[in-house]
């Protein structure tokens, strides 16, 4: 009944199986991967007709964890999946930017990847095994797509590389990196580490580069057997020959002069002129349509750019291939503030802001391998007064989730120690101006902003974005690139680290791929610029504050024994509550004793701790407390004196002298001293006032 096709090899010590012919048969292409005991689905359809509308490729990935997959149900009112979270969307960009470059230019038809995981096994991450399922969908598709691709994760843990660690050793790696490529070069990095020389980084890039060639010649192994007939690819129309000699004519040295211009703004109001002029030329050319002269007009203005570059080594701005853009640095940007700074690079500008939490504010995340908490949030915004647009406004999209998941990646190796820093810390980073990374701005920003709250990081983070133009034998690997030279660019590569060594490194190549001599020289280049950027940052603030902003809570901690945990919290969380009203402290108890006491008052921190210190004291023969009467008796008084504890008060040892009734010394509420002068074989408490000077509390019962 099914045309079945199996292929399976060894990957990183457990077992790979590509399958395709049972499942999804109405696709494209569809292929069944197993790793381990993990499976995903992986889709590709294309529509049959080509958009005539557009002058770009209208490719949408989409990455999907079912709960099930888990055994798990969802949370929530709904009970079913609901929006992506934040690793289906970054699993999904991560999917789409090395297979992006590898279909051919002149296909426009509307093309969707969907990658569903059907099985985790909470040893091997999907991620992986979804960008092996794209690829080979895609490949036996006939779609033309001129992969496969192979993807892969590199850890580096005890100084030696790991292929695709487990997911609990990617916990204990210094590494944790996924690199995409094709037989000839390496497409995509995207990478976490811990302040990894650059040779130590390079190394792990070549060897998930080679071990991607098993995979691949896996993915062609399929093909061979169950491809299908590769669709045909529209021909170049003759009239786009003719479209591009023209407008070379006409705006060529209007173009040369308006990317003379330095400052953005102004350039772009020139090109802006020159396409209009361009466009207007050819209103009368119905055969001549927009998107030929708007293609043609971008030919002309990376040939410029390109070509200047690698002639002169003089980019638009003037600068030199390694020089970076003026910085300024201000931290204490906004006084209410736990802690902000202000990074300005050249015309690209971040506000970043960082504030102090409590445990309370821990994100709590629900993921296909159990909940987990999060105290470190990182939130990059881009709005569109940014770039000088007027746009609408929504939630945070694919590419504000990805740069933020980048710097907060470039930070969280140099984070302290939870247990050291008790803290919630979440950074709010504004883009007020892009031309060029700002997701590196945000790096540098984001550093400046949490040591100005006293956040005692190991090291300051800075982060540089290098470009690429390759043309034939010339190259040319530029430091801190501008949006321009991004956009017509070969390469965004992005590092970020300390004074020793790399912390993130992100890579996207616009081309088929890039060797590891280009990546050398670009790493140390980053390097460079790197130094540069944090000796700038120094000047503003080059090491943590000594303590936490005036507006921060200070977080005390003490330990209890964890028999008396019960107790703080009180039935139904009476105790704890009525800590937080007196005191207006807020409280988080760990399983472990551990108590974090926080407060922006030091008096309410004060009294919190000596409210949890009374009920968690044991209380001392022979020691006076001060106490309240709870209840009368015929036989004497009960009073409070220790947190929940209470003792009695015999009748006999409320005076010196003999007391006919209980309330003619005291009454219900009543403030009293007393001393405890035992505590019987059942734990029960007897206390004295006639031992105690009720006026001075001294000790009279000698």
């Amino acid at each position: 009944m099914f045309n079945e096709f199996k292929k399976e090899i060894d990957l990183g010590g457990r077992k790979l199986t590509l399958e395709t012919g049972k499942i999804a048969r109405q696709a494209d292409g569809a292929v069944l991967v197993t790793y381990g005991e993990t499976k995903v689905l992986c889709t590709a359809v294309s529509a049959k007709q080509a958009r005539t509308d557009i002058d770009f490729f209208p490719l949408t990935v989409n990455y999907q964890e079912k709960t099930f997959a888990a055994g798990k149900i969802p949370g929530g009112f709904f009970k079913r999946e609901a929006r992506p979270s934040e690793k289906e969307t970054l699993t999904s960009r991560l999917i789409d930017r090395p297979i992006r470059p590898l279909f051919h230019h002149n296909f426009k038809n509307e093309t969707q990847v969907i990658c569903t995981v059907l099985a985790h096994d909470l040893e091997n991450d999907p991620d992986m095994v979804a960008m092996i399922g794209t690829s080979a969908a895609l490949t036996i598709s006939g779609i033309p797509f001129l992969g496969p691709i192979g993807g892969c994760r590199v850890g580096y843990i005890d100084d030696e590389y790991v292929l695709n660690p487990a997911v609990d050793d990617v916990a204990d790696s210094e590494l944790n990196l996924v690199v995409a490529g094709t037989g000839e070069g390496v497409l995509m990095v995207e990478s976490e580490a811990s302040e990894l020389s650059e040779e130590v980084m390079l190394g792990a890039v070549m060897f998930g580069h080679q071990a991607n060639q098993q995979i691949i010649n896996t993915v062609v192994d399929l093909a061979q057997t169950c491809a299908k007939e590769p669709w045909d690819i529209p021909e170049t129309p003759a009239k786009v020959g003719e479209v591009a000699e023209r407008v070379t004519e006409l705006v060529e040295a209007d173009l040369r002069a308006a990317y003379g211009e330095a400052e953005k703004a102004t350039r772009q109001d020139k090109i802006a002129a020159v396409k209009s002029k361009v466009l207007e030329a050819f209103g009368e050319d119905e055969e001549a349509t927009d998107i030929m002269v708007g293609g043609a007009f971008k030919s002309v203005e990376k040939d410029i750019v390109r070509r200047d570059i690698l002639k002169t080594g003089q980019r638009i701005d003037g600068r030199d291939t390694k020089t970076v853009r003026p910085i300024v640095a201000e931290v204490g940007t906004l006084p209410r503030a736990h802690g902000s700074a202000l990074f300005t690079r050249g015309e690209t500008q971040a506000l970043v802001v960082a504030t102090l939490g409590t445990g309370q504010d821990e994100q709590i995340i629900d993921g296909l391998d159990g909940d987990y908490r999060e105290h470190f949030l990182l939130h990059y915004n881009f709005p569109p007064y940014s770039v000088g647009e007027a746009g609408r406004m929504f939630g945070p999209g694919r590419r504000e989730i990805g740069h933020g998941k980048l710097a907060w990646r470039a930070i969280r190796p140099t984070m302290p120690d939870k247990e050291d820093f008790p803290y919630t810390i979440r950074v709010v980073s504004e883009v007020t101006e892009s031309n060029g990374s700002s997701s590196m701005a945000t790096v540098c920003g984001t550093s400046l902003s949490m040591m100005d709250a006293g956040v005692p990081l190991k090291s300051p983070v800075a982060g540089i974005a290098m470009g690429l133009i390759k043309e034939d034998d010339g190259v040319a690997v530029l430091s801190d690139i501008l949006g321009d030279e991004d956009h017509l660019g070969d390469m965004d590569f992005k590092v970020a680290g300390t004074d020793k060594g790399v912390t993130a490194l992100q890579m996207d190549i616009k081309i088929t791929s890039i060797t590891e001599d280009i990546m050398k020289i670009a790493l140390a280049q980053a390097r460079e610029g790197r130094l540069h950027i944090l000796g700038e940052m120094a000047n503003a603030l080059d090491t943590a504050r000594d303590d936490v902003s005036e507006n921060a809570p200070r977080i005390t901690v003490i330990n209890v024994p964890t028999d008396k945990i019960r107790e703080i919290i009180g039935p139904g969380g009476k105790m704890i509550r009525e800590i937080c009203e007196v005191s207006g402290a807020k409280i988080d108890i760990d399983d472990d004793g551990s108590v974090k006491v926080a407060a922006v008052d030091e008096q309410a921190s004060e009294i919190a701790i000596k409210m949890i210190k009374d009920i968690t004291a044991e209380p001392e023969v022979g020691v006076i407390y001060s106490g309240k009467v709870v209840k009368t008796v015929d036989f004497g008084a009960f009073v409070n004196f220790m947190g929940a504890r209470d003792g009695l008060v015999h009748i006999s040892e409320l005076r010196p002298e003999r007391v006919e009734k209980t309330t003619d010394i005291v009454d219900v509420g009543d403030e009293v001293k007393v001393k405890l002068i035992g505590i019987d074989n059942r734990g029960k408490v007897k206390l004295s006032m006639r031992a105690v000077d009720q006026s001075t509390g001294e000790d009279i019962s000698s």
